[in-house]
């Protein structure tokens, strides 16, 4: 006589599982939120950093004109601008402003920062965007070409250049870029971003977006856009590879440890050519660390930009930053400052987004 043996009976799982993780935090939605909420305190921080460092030599009047104004006229603007007020007053005004859209009036020229920002920021965003293609189009297939052929010959050519871009100064890059292409070959324009008639037939024709790629394009004159693209080509490699040699890096490591995963090793048994391993199995997988860490970069091109600009000539927003600090207008510094504070948070929050939604481990 036989008996029936029955397999033993799956763990139950309860029933508020789902509700549990939801109250640890492990959802999207609440992910996000928090993400969200601390963009607040990260631009607070920064923006009340810059507000007290720049009242630690005076008022920003007496910074910018004092010894240039006679002492009557000095101290009507003073008045004029509320700094005969105590500190903190001043300070929750300040943020008021911030709250209202309002960062004040520069010191020497008398126009509204947000004048400022908004003439000079197009001329950033469109040179860190060059910067961050310019980043990509290197690091990425050659840290892809380092991870195959690791530890040879050619890798460490490569770890070398990745080690150069990231600790040669964006300045230098920038002098030497100069010198070779435009001093000694003489093959692109040394500094600015067109030429005055270039500048005369965006005015007339162009979008007016301040992006002259997008201005160029709309008046529909190729010999216009070439012209653009080649004022941009040397200012965006010297912002670019300060980036490219940290992506470089990410990609040959991260690459190198998918290589050697378990389903990578299973395909190479069956035969897959390397090359194929590399395209199709390891290539994505590398890429998530760079999406993580774009936020960080971003804030690193932004910084670079400053002196970028300067180098070249390229009248943006660290073009104008640069003059401002040396003529000590520090209204102007704090309204260009809160404005790129904020452009860094948001960007986080949104590799934040796009992190989350490619790997769901980072939610928990």
């Amino acid at each position: 006589m036989t008996t029936a043996t029955q397999d033993p009976a799956p763990p139950a799982v309860p029933a508020d599982a789902p509700a549990a993780r939801r109250r640890r935090g492990g959802g999207l939605g609440s992910y996000l939120l928090v993400r969200a909420l601390l963009i607040i305190p990260t631009v607070f921080i920064l923006v009340t950093a810059v507000f007290f460092l720049m009242r630690t030599t005076g008022d920003p009047i007496t910074a910018s004109l004092g010894g240039r104004l006679p002492a009557d006229q000095l101290a009507e603007r003073i008045r004029e601008a509320g700094y005969d007020r105590p500190l903190l007053v001043q300070y929750l005004d300040y943020l008021g402003g911030l709250l209202r859209g309002d960062f004040g009036t520069t010191s020497t020229d008398r126009r509204p920062v947000t004048e400022v920002l908004t003439t000079y920021g197009a001329a950033t965003l469109e040179l860190a965007v060059y910067g961050l293609l310019v980043a990509f189009v290197i690091g990425i297939p050659l840290g892809m070409v380092a991870a195959k052929v690791r530890d040879r010959y050619p890798d460490a050519i490569l770890r070398v250049f990745a080690i150069l871009c990231y600790a040669t100064p964006v300045f230098f890059a920038g002098l030497l870029l100069k010198l070779v292409f435009s001093v000694w070959l003489d093959w692109l324009p040394v500094a600015g971003r067109i030429s005055t008639r270039g500048q005369i037939q965006l005015n007339r024709n162009g979008a007016g977006t301040g992006i002259f790629l997008i201005d160029a394009i709309s008046t529909g004159d190729g010999d216009l856009v070439v012209e653009v693209l080649r004022y941009a080509v040397l200012p965006s490699i010297a912002l670019g590879l300060l980036t490219a040699g940290v992506f470089l890096r990410l990609v040959r490591t991260n690459m190198i440890g998918t290589l050697g995963a378990g389903y990578v090793e299973a395909a190479r048994s069956r035969g897959v050519s390397e090359s194929r391993l590399v395209r199709k199995h390891a290539y994505r997988p590398a890429l998530i660390p760079i999406i993580t860490v774009i936020g960080l970069q971003v804030a690193l091109v932004l910084s670079g930009a400053v002196l970028t600009e300067t180098t070249f000539e390229w009248r943006g927003l660290g073009f104008q930053l640069g003059q401002y600090l040396q003529a000590r207008d520090f209204v102007a510094v704090q309204g260009i400052v809160a404005l790129l504070a904020v452009i860094v948070a948001l960007t986080n929050f949104v590799v934040d987004v796009v992190a989350a939604l490619i790997d769901p481990r980072v939610r928990y």
